[in-house]
C-alpha cells in the first residue's frame, strides 16, 4: 500500500442499495500519477465506484484510502479530490473566471492568490481569452474546459472524471481525449476516469478496469486487455470480435458445425467435450476470392457487403446463418465484389478459446448460437 500523494486504494469494497449490489467486493490500487479508466456497460458499478471515491456514497464493506488516508465518513469537500461531471454543472449567472474561482472563494483563499490561480487554471485549458464570458455564450467543448479548470484550480491529488466527454460530438471528443491525456501527463495528477466508450478508454488510459455486475472482470493495460482478454465478456466488450460457437476438443481445438478452429490461447475454464467459444478479431482475418487448400481456421461464405472506413476496408461475409466481420488496411485489402464467393482464414496465434458458459456475458443483439459480432458499447 502506498502513502504517496495521489495514490488510491479500494480494498474489498461492497456497496448495496437495498437488495441491489452495485459494487461487489472490488479491490483496485491506483498509482500516483496514473490514468485509470473504469469501463463497462450501464449498471456495471463504475459510476458508483467513482462516487465512493468522491465521498458522495459510503461503502457497506471494505475501505478506501486516498494518499494514504482512510476516507470513510470524510465528506467530499474534505477529500483531496475533485470531480468533473458529464454535464459540467457550471453556474449560468457567473463568468468563466467566476466559475473557476468559486471553490477557492468558498475556502476563503486570499484574493491575490485567487486571481493568480484562476489565471493559471484557465491557461492550462486554453480558456484565458474567454474569462469574461458566461456558459451560455460558449460551446460544449469550451464549457467542458471550464469545468476542468474549476476542478484543477484546487490542485487536487486525484481528479475524478464521470464521462466528462459524453456530451461532445465525435470529432471534438477525439480532440479532447488527446488534450486531456497531455494535460494529465503535464500535471502528473492521478486521474480516475469513468466511461462506457471502449475506444476512449483504450486511447487514454495507463490501465483499464473492465467492470460487469459490480465486479472487476479484468484490470490491465490497454494492450493486454485488447490482446489477452480474460473472459468472453471482455473480448466482446473491448473492440469487436467474431465468436464461433462449438465443442471444445482439447489441444486448443474447437469443432463448430463443419469448421475446425485451432487456437494457441485458451481462457480459464475450458475443457475437452464441453461447449466453447472461439474469439477472432476482424483485423486478424484475411479474405480471398480464391479457394485455399483445406485446413483449420477457414470459413467459406458469400461477400454480403463492403464498407470504406477511411484507411480500413470492412467486409461482411455470410456463411449459412453466420455473419463475419473482416477489417483490413486499405493498402492490403483485396478487390472483391459483393455477392461473390469468398474464403476467410486466420492464424491460430490470434484466436482465443473461452468456455461457453461465459457466452451469456457477451452483450450483443443476436443470440450466440453461431458466429456473431460483439460490438463494444
Amino acid at each position: 500500500m502506498s502513502n504517496e500523494r495521489g495514490s488510491v486504494e479500494i480494498v474489498d469494497v461492497t456497496k448495496r442499495f437495498g437488495s441491489t449490489v452495485a459494487v461487489d467486493d472490488v479491490t483496485i490500487e491506483v498509482l500516483p500519477g496514473e490514468f485509470l479508466s473504469l469501463l463497462g456497460p450501464s449498471g456495471c458499478g463504475k459510476t458508483t465506484t467513482l462516487r465512493l471515491l468522491a465521498g458522495f456514497e459510503q461503502p457497506d464493506e471494505g475501505f478506501i484510502r486516498i494518499s494514504g488516508e482512510y476516507v470513510q465518513g470524510v465528506p467530499p469537500y474534505r477529500r483531496d479530490v475533485n470531480t468533473v461531471f458529464q454535464h459540467y454543472a457550471l453556474f449560468p449567472h457567473m463568468t468563466v473566471a467566476e466559475n473557476v474561482a468559486y471553490g477557492l472563494r468558498q475556502k476563503r483563499t486570499r484574493k491575490a492568490d485567487v486571481g493568480r490561480r484562476v489565471g493559471e487554471a484557465l491557461e492550462m485549458v486554453k480558456m484565458t481569452k474567454l474569462a469574461k464570458r458566461r456558459p451560455r455564450q460558449m460551446s460544449g467543448g469550451q464549457q467542458q474546459r471550464v469545468a476542468l479548470a474549476r476542478a484543477l484550480v484546487n490542485k487536487p491529488s486525484v481528479l475524478l472524471l464521470d464521462e466528462p466527454l459524453g456530451a461532445l460530438d465525435r470529432k471534438l471528443r477525439q480532440e479532447m481525449q488527446i488534450e486531456l491525456k497531455l494535460l494529465q501527463n503535464q500535471l502528473g495528477i492521478t486521474f480516475v476516469f469513468v466511461t462506457h466508450d471502449q475506444e476512449e478508454a483504450l486511447s487514454m488510459s495507463d490501465r483499464i478496469a473492465v467492470m460487469l455486475d459490480g465486479r472487476v472482470e479484468q484490470l490491465n493495460g490497454p494492450n493486454e486487455i485488447y490482446e489477452n482478454p480474460s473472459s468472453a465478456f471482455v473480448a466482446g466488450f473491448i473492440g469487436q470480435n467474431n465468436f464461433l460457437d462449438g465443442v471444445l476438443a482439447g489441444d486448443g481445438q474447437l469443432h463448430a458445425d463443419g469448421v475446425t478452429v485451432v487456437a494457441h490461447r485458451e481462457g480459464a475454464g475450458t475443457a475437452p467435450g464441453r461447449p466453447g467459444l472461439a474469439a477472432v478479431r476482424p483485423e486478424a482475418i484475411t479474405i480471398t476470392g480464391e479457394e485455399p487448400p483445406s485446413g483449420p481456421n477457414q470459413l467459406a461464405g458469400t461477400l454480403a457487403g463492403i464498407s470504406h472506413l477511411g484507411d480500413v476496408i470492412q467486409y461482411v461475409v455470410i456463411s449459412g446463418t453466420r455473419e463475419v466481420l473482416v477489417r483490413l488496411p486499405r493498402h492490403n485489402a483485396p478487390r472483391l465484389a459483393a455477392g461473390q464467393p469468398v474464403w476467410c482464414s486466420w492464424p491460430a496465434e490470434l484466436v482465443q478459446l473461452f468456455p461457453h458458459d461465459q457466452a451469456a456475458l457477451v452483450r450483443t443483439s443476436d443470440p450466440i448460437d453461431e458466429i456473431v459480432v460483439a460490438a463494444g458499447t
